[in-house]
């Protein structure tokens, strides 16, 4: 940096005309906004994925449209797909995330059920925010006169990198990750608004507050920058701290009434410290009971993290959707990456410390990455998985920035600098292009992840359900049957990894089932249930795998007595089931106890009144009984419902 003395504050930022002339910004704002788009043109097509679900089609406000804004302001972001209270506190930390959802809401009142609209907007405010970094970084490397011959080039290609780096591709080929573009757009719109403020008091304060407030109701990451809006007055324009707090004061405000409306709805509880390992990836197996990790253990694990998310901004390669145990294991001081990891981040403070009095931009790039990662670090406080790639999303912009600055330094050459950082970012854009066609669907995403995170027992459990609900579908026998064998093998290496899985046992019953393996669907079902006996999934699915073991123990195998035994246990749990009640009529029909049979033929009349065959079963049973009345009452209903059970009578 250099030793020019710098002006004392307070220093005005110098406007964009006296820097970039009108040809070159009017290009640039257009190009922009235009290349994220165009990256992110081939997931237009794409159908919903992952955690769409839990904001968009299967959340009861989001579907209501307008009507449902309420409820969206009013509970917790996961309530609406929970639709049960108390289940939001599964995850850690509770989640107040309303104005994306709201936006999905509105999505959903004017399009209906419609992917290509989400996709579409996530796409469209992508290219603005690149636009919008572009611009801030603009605007804070004016205070340096010595500057103006490169800094056109740091921030433009600082803003092509952050546009191409293939760690976004989860937030923004993620409908549901609009979260974390719209709290990044909201909370550098604020800072430059607070810019703005500095140089004409009195205009910019009350929408700065708003447009912070709002990037905080999108997602709380935002919140970080009220101490990076003071970082860049202090660095940038050699503003007082106790100047630097004031100016950022209507930041403090929206972070204020946004906590307080927080508070409001969730109330102070944070979610406590969930004992289920999908929930908690800080749980080890002692015996068959999950406990903590030590202390040492987890902080070990945090500090392996915090270097797998340098590694990702260097070589953003391979990517996945899921860290989830035990795709990050239990770490040690004493494993060689944790060292490794250590000792980069102790480099980077004291880089940052370093550069404080000698290369501002050196520093300030490594802070704000410090900043901004430490809320989704997991020292802060519990975020409920170890790592995500979308966490990386506001923090990559110090990468981002660091990168061509430290290129251009050390070249001193801005032909080089330019070609580097254009070969760079051709590299990331095809790593984003390829990436997003993972993101098209959840069959897709889970079957390709799982060959990454080869140890989540969260990725194996979905990669099994996903395989298990499309093998059904499959006309060709054999593919069908290697699709659930794989979603079998999947979903016992999910159990092995997790042996309380519930739901991966609940998968595996279901796979087991359509591969016609009754006794062990039978078997996973009662694991599931044993987990959980409030397992309502599983009792249902239990209802259904005794009742069609039922008809194949009597219509193949002709063995009566287990048929009955078999259907009395589905009967047991679903009494309501038409096709049970009449399988058992049947049962006890042919082994000639008609009596027996009736009262099932009667409860399948009660439940499906207009089934001219359920009356026709029960003429027949009281016929054999020798009830002529009852079977001519019955046998009219038959025929009137459907003639042509009379006339074959």
């Amino acid at each position: 940096m250099s030793k020019k003395k710098i002006k004392q504050e307070p220093v005005a930022p110098v406007s964009q005309a006296a820097v970039v002339n009108s040809s070159f910004w009017s290009y640039i704002r257009w190009i922009l906004p235009a290349l994220g788009f165009l990256l992110y043109a081939n997931t237009l097509g794409h159908d919903y994925t992952q955690d769409d679900a839990i904001v968009i089609y299967d959340n009861m406000y989001t579907t209501q449209g307008l009507a449902g804004i309420p409820g969206l302001l009013s509970k917790d972001t996961f309530h609406g797909f929970f639709k049960e209270e108390g289940k939001a506190k599964l995850v850690s930390g509770g989640r107040y995330r309303p104005l994306t959802p709201v936006m999905f809401a509105i999505e959903y009142q004017l399009f209906g059920k419609n992917p290509f609209i989400g996709h579409l907007i996530n796409a469209l405010l992508y290219g603005l925010l690149g636009w919008l970094v572009f611009l801030l970084l603009s605007e804070i490397f004016t205070f340096r006169t010595d500057f103006k011959t490169h800094f056109q080039f740091v921030a433009l290609a600082a803003a092509v990198l952050f546009l191409v780096h293939p760690i976004h591709t989860e937030a923004v080929a993620n409908i549901k990750g609009r979260d974390e573009i719209v709290s990044m757009l909201g909370a550098i719109g604020a800072t430059l608004l607070v810019l703005k403020e500095a140089a004409n008091k009195g205009k910019y304060a009350l929408w700065a507050f708003l447009v912070f407030f709002l990037a905080l109701m999108s997602k709380e990451n935002a919140i970080t920058f009220l101490a990076v809006l003071p970082l860049i007055l202090v660095y940038f324009y050699n503003t007082r701290w106790g100047k630097a707090l004031q100016l950022t004061l209507p930041l403090f405000g929206g972070a204020l009434l946004f906590i307080l409306i927080r508070t409001a709805v969730l109330g102070f509880d944070l979610g406590g410290t969930p004992m289920e390992l999908m929930n908690n990836p800080f749980l080890k197996l002692n015996g068959e009971v999950y406990v903590p990790f030590t202390a040492g253990e987890k902080m070990a694990t945090i500090i392996y993290t915090l270097g797998k998310y340098l590694l990702l901004l260097v070589f953003p390669h391979p990517l996945t959707h899921d860290y989830y145990p035990r795709h990050i294991d239990i770490m040690h001081f004493s494993d060689g990456p944790v060292v490794i990891s250590l000792i980069s981040y102790l480099v980077l403070i004291g880089l940052a410390v370093y550069g404080y009095k000698k290369d501002r931009v050196l520093s300030f790039s490594i802070l704000y990455f410090l900043i901004t990662i430490s809320i989704v670090s997991n020292i802060v406080f519990p975020i409920g998985t170890n790592m995500s790639e979308r966490f990386l999303f506001m923090p990559s912009l110090g990468f981002c920035l660091l990168v061509p600055y430290l290129i251009y330094k050390l070249s001193g050459s801005g032909k080089t600098a330019m070609m580097v950082v254009g070969l760079i970012s051709l590299a990331f854009a095809a790593k984003t292009f390829t990436r997003n066609q993972v993101w098209v669907n959840d069959f897709t995403l889970f079957t390709t992840d799982v060959k990454t995170s080869k140890n989540s027992a969260k990725v194996l459990n979905a990669a099994g359900g996903a395989l298990q609900t499309e093998a059904p579908k499959e006309k060709d026998v054999n593919k069908k049957n290697q699709m659930l064998q794989q979603a079998v093998t999947y979903l016992n290496e999910a159990i092995k990894i997790h042996p309380t899985y519930k739901n991966a046992y609940l998968l595996l019953g279901n796979s087991y089932y359509f591969l016609n393996d009754f006794d062990k669907s039978i078997a996973a079902y009662k694991k599931s249930l044993a987990l959980d006996p409030d397992f309502k999934d599983a009792t249902n699915n239990l209802a259904v795998v005794y009742r069609d073991a039922g008809r194949n123990a009597g219509e193949k195998q002709n063995n009566i007595g287990l048929a009955e035994t078999l259907l009395l246990q589905s009967y047991q749990l679903n009494p309501n089931d038409a096709e049970t009640n009449r399988l058992l009529g049947i049962a006890y029909g042919i082994s000639g106890r008609h009596s027996l049979a009736i009262p099932y033929f009667e409860r399948v009349t009660k439940l499906d009144p207009k089934n001219a065959a359920a009356y026709q079963n029960l003429s027949s049973a009281y016929k054999y009984l020798g009830d002529e009345a009852n079977a001519a009452k019955y046998r009219n209903i038959a025929v009137s419902l459907d003639p042509n059970i009379g006339q074959a009578k």
